[in-house]
Order: structure tokens, then sequence, then C-alpha cells
């Protein structure tokens, strides 16, 4: 108990984040428009493209924060556990399952319409709507909606209620910790313009304008144009509610991680976004502390990395022959330098939910080749290791990766695709192997991942005593007692091996110090106050 509470205070202090870390490194094209040297002009460098822009359906960590620029959730989580009001001024509950919101009255969308409980409980209902594809299980806990997020029956979520136009009450199948209910619904979901968005047939949504060239939104700045694997333009909202931004307008660069370094020392890019979307390499750091101009952090992240299996293919003692073959700390300590850590399941340090008692799977080619014989798989048969491209670290450790497999008696053939293709991939089950990372959010619940009914369940696993612990850690309001359920969670996925757990890598954090904002510590809540942000 000593121990929790020591972790749950210093777990305040570090870093964090959103689906998936992805990777596919592209170079800026033409942003002409644009002047380098304006103080009117934020310039952010990622290293991510953003591919599908769907408010309600795009999976990787580069888009969702993107979007952040120009649609408004209901909260801000700005530091882990604590929440700040966004397009909802208050969300309460008196019994932890009859919620109650309270929106902000003065909250418009950019053409002027009120922002109202009938957005709210559209966007919700859209999300639980079966016929409409949705990506997170943030509403599995309402009633009426299934473990995949998805209505049991009708369009419209039992109790979900417009009361008036600024209040709106939902209520949960059962008591819930409010932490949880206010991450997934409070944080997670964009809401949409009602007035806008149901004019378009539900199955013309994902490549309709209303997403993909959005007019109509909510956040601190507008959407002005998105050049494919290039940028994304923005324009302040001077409709704003929580106030006018100070920086005019936002060019968000894409590039790879070589042009990004040389981009922040001449100027071109002001900030870059990190958190796993936006980094350089590891060989360029020491150079960009020796910039003058340029501030440079370094610190915990919330990003995981992985060796998916496919556990349709492989069985448990192949599964457990692979984790004890693969040499993380070689990666670790040859490719990234130390500046990372060798995680031992999917949560980070950086979470108080990670068991600090449970020990990395070791190293150890004999125990691995003890697992092989007691497996009839055909080690003839060739292995494919699926890399998504762009991000070099990664691409490095699939070579290391293949050697050591190969070490103890595995044939493996590694294949590459951009990150999109990989992503649709693996969430087929289309695949041997795929690295692959997630961002651990702040509450543990981690049944998109790893339960049988996961959006994101990569490894294809159908595990019941998991999906029991899975089910019995959401249901769990005492945080002590969660602790207790997720460690047992951690270690049935050690014993069980879906996915082998690499290491997580620091964040780097570089911005010009021209700027008066960018990067907090805690990575996702970092654009909270982005319309007070300034350039000297």
């Amino acid at each position: 108990m000593k121990k929790y509470t020591k972790k749950m205070m210093s777990f305040f202090t570090v870093a964090m984040m959103i689906i998936l870390a992805a990777c596919s490194n592209t170079d800026a094209a033409d942003t002409s428009s644009a002047d380098n040297s304006s103080k009117d002009t934020l310039y952010v460098g990622v290293t991510n493209s953003m591919g599908n822009l769907s408010p309600i359906n795009a999976s990787s960590v580069s888009t969702r924060w993107v979007q952040r620029f120009y649609f408004d959730t209901l909260l801000e989580m700005t530091s882990p556990l604590e929440f700040e009001p966004k397009l909802a001024e208050s969300f309460e509950t008196t019994d932890n399952q009859n919620y109650t919101i309270k929106l902000n009255p003065d909250a418009v969308w950019t053409d002027g319409t009120p922002i109202t409980a009938e957005d709210v409980v559209f966007t919700l209902n859209l999300f639980a709507n079966p016929e409409v594809e949705t990506i997170g299980l943030y509403l599995t806990e309402l009633e009426g909606v299934d473990s995949s997020g998805k209505l049991e029956s009708g369009t419209e979520i039992p109790n979900l209620v417009a009361v008036d136009d600024t209040t709106v009450t939902f209520k949960t199948k059962r008591p819930l910790d409010p932490n949880y209910v206010k991450e997934m619904i409070g944080t997670n979901i964009l809401i949409q313009p009602k007035h806008v968005v149901e004019s378009v047939p539900l199955d013309e949504l994902a490549g309709s304008e209303v997403f993909t060239n959005p007019s109509v939104t909510s956040g601190p700045y507008k959407f002005v144009k998105y050049a494919q694997d290039s940028y994304l333009e923005l324009e302040a909202n001077d409709t704003y509610y929580r106030g006018v931004p100070k920086i005019p307008n936002v060019f968000i660069r894409i590039m790879s991680g070589t042009n990004l370094a040389t981009e922040l020392q001449t100027g071109g890019a002001t900030m870059n976004a990190s958190g796993g979307i936006g980094e350089i390499s590891i060989s360029d750091i020491e150079t960009m502390q020796n910039v003058d101009g340029l501030s440079v952090n370094l610190q915990p992240a919330w990003t995981n990395q992985f060796v998916y299996y496919n556990n349709e293919k492989f069985d448990q003692n192949i599964r457990l022959a692979m984790s004890h073959a693969v040499n993380r700390d070689t990666i670790v300590d040859n490719l990234l330098k130390g500046n990372a850590e060798v995680t031992n399941g999917p949560y980070t340090a950086a979470s108080p939910y990670m068991d600090e008692d449970l020990d990395p799977i070791a190293y150890d080619p004999e125990k691995a080749k003890e697992y092989i014989a007691k497996s009839n798989y055909d080690m003839n048969d060739p292995i494919e290791l699926m890399v998504p491209t762009g991000n070099k670290v990664r691409e490095q450790s699939a070579n290391l990766i293949e050697q050591d497999l190969e070490a103890v008696g595995f044939t493996v053939e590694q294949i590459t695709y951009d990150f999109p293709t990989t992503l649709e991939k693996a969430r087929s089950g289309d695949y041997d192997l795929y690295l692959g990372g997630i961002a651990v959010p702040v509450d543990p619940d981690l049944a998109s991942y790893f339960g049988s009914t996961g959006s994101s369940n990569y490894s294809q696993i159908e595990n019941a005593e998991i999906d029991a612990l899975l089910e019995k850690g959401k249901a769990e309001t005492d945080s002590t007692k969660r602790k207790e359920i997720y460690d047992d969670f951690q270690l049935m996925l050690q014993e069980q091996s879906p996915m082998l757990p690499l290491y997580s890598q620091n964040d780097i954090v570089i911005k010009n110090d021209s700027l008066n904002g960018g990067i907090n510590e805690y990575w996702a809540g970092s654009l909270y106050n982005i319309q007070d942000w300034t350039l000297e």
C-alpha cells in the first residue's frame, strides 16, 4: 500500500500519451503560402502523416492530436487525472452512475450556431450507431451499449438526454470510477455539429467533406487546408469561446526526422510535436542541445512499442519462445543510446498501474529453444515480420529482432508497408509478426487493445480469462483494488505472451525560445491553453 501511494504521488510528474504511436515519415512539400519568419505563424513539425481525418474514426495518434486544434472535447486532462472544462463547464455525478454535463453557454460553432446539448447527444449516438465505423471503446459502459461500443438495438442510447440547451444527462450500466468516465467520454470524443453532419448519409460519412475538409468546427483554430503528406494549415477562430488565439496561423508540417532537426535549427519549425509523432533521431539530440535559441527536454513517455504475435497462428509455446529469443536491451542500448526503458507489459513507468515487481521477460535463447521443443510448430515455415516504414529506430530494431529469432531456429522474412497499410493489415489479422505501438491512456483499461472485441486487438486475442480481468478492472471503483486487478492482468499477459513489449522511448521536446507555450510535461494536455501561446 505504501509503495502504491508513493507511485501515485510520483505519477503526476511524468508525461503521457493517444492510440497507437504511429509512424509514416514524409518530407514536407510546398508550404509557400506561409512565411517562416512571421511572428504570426506557429510552425509545428510532425513526422507522422495524418492520413484519415475523420473525427470519429481516426486511429493514428498524429491525427487525433491535430484534430484538437479545431475540434473541442467536453473536458481536457491537463495532468494525469486532473480534468479542466472545455465545452463542458461541469461534468458531475453524485452516485458514480448518473452523470450531468453542463455546457459552456458561450460556446459556438465557427458558423455562429450555438453548441448545444443536442450536439453532444447526436455525437454520442453517432459513435454508438452500429452502421457507423468509429474508433475507441469509449461508450461501452453506457446503458444499451455492448462491449464493442455499439448499440444493442435502435439508434439512440437509453437515458442519454438533452434536458435543455446546455444540459446533458446519461447513465452508466453500473457505478464506475468517475475518472474513467471523464477520460473515456469527456476527453476522447470530439463533439460534432449536428446541423451539419446529420445531413450526410451514414454510409458516406467517412469520405465526406464535413470530415475531410470541415468548415464548421469548435476549437481554437479553424481548418483551412490539408495537403496530403505535406502540411495542415489552420487559422485562428475569432469566435472561440475561451478566447481568440494570440497566434493567428498554424502550419503543421509533415517531414522526416532528419528534416525536422534541420528545420528546427533554421527556424523553419517553431517546435516539434513530440509525443512519438514528431521526433528527431537519437543521433541528433546532442547537436540540438548545442543550438542557441532552442530548448531541448527529454521526458518519460506513455508510448510503448511491441512485437505483436498473430495468436491465431502461433501457440503459447511459440509465442513464449519468441519472447525469450529477443534481446531488448540491445535495442535500447545500441539503437536508443539508453534513451528508453525495456517495458514489462503494456504500461510504461509513467503509469501508476505498471507493476514494478514484475520483471520483463528475460532474454534467454536456451529457454526459447525449450519452448520450441514443446510445440508442434513447423520451424521450416517462414515467418513474415511486418514493419511500418518511417520510424528509423523501429526499422533498425526489426533487423535485430530478425537476427535473434533466426538464432534460435526461426526463419524470418521482413516485409514493409506504409503505416496506413500495416495498420489495416494488423486490424484484420493479415500478418505473422507486426511491429507497432500504442499510447497508453491514464486509465488502465486496455480492452480496446487486448479484449476479444477490442477495435485495436491486433494480436487477435480471444482469451476468456483476460476478458474477465479487464471487465473486473473496469467495474471496480476503488483505485487500490483496481491496481491489484491490473497487476493480475499484467502477469497474465506475460504468461500468455500474446505480444512482446519492447521499449518505451523518452519524448524529445524541442521548441524555439521565441515561443511562449509549447509541449507540457503531460503531453496529452499540451494544447489546452494554446489560445494563450505567443511568439516574441
